[in-house]
């Protein structure tokens, strides 16, 4: 569980980021679940954007992926998601949070 001084900072973090991918109308299947833990397990903060076509909200979304790989949800604004996993690679640079 991460503080709210840390989620401000990972916010500020996530903010100068790139969607590194999208969700649309299959929604959370088991290949988007395992592309998110890869991307996690790669960067530790990633930006996710939910498309219009998706059947869930983009806080449903949130919730499904973060309940199946023990993830952090940092922010949910409006069709875009920032999500933070500490990376268990060890040559890995890691977030540093206060």
């Amino acid at each position: 569980m991460i503080t709210t001084k840390q989620r401000a900072c990972l916010r500020g973090l996530g903010n100068a980021l790139d969607s590194v991918m999208q969700i649309g109308k299959d929604g959370v299947s088991e290949n988007v679940v395992e592309s998110v833990n890869l991307l996690l397990e790669a960067r530790e903060l990633i930006k996710i954007k939910v498309l219009k076509n998706c059947d869930l909200t983009p806080k449903e979304v949130a919730n499904e992926i973060v309940a199946q790989l023990d993830a952090e949800i940092v922010q949910v604004i409006g069709n875009t998601i920032i999500l933070y996993k500490k990376s268990t690679r060890k040559d890995f640079k890691h977030i540093e949070l206060p």
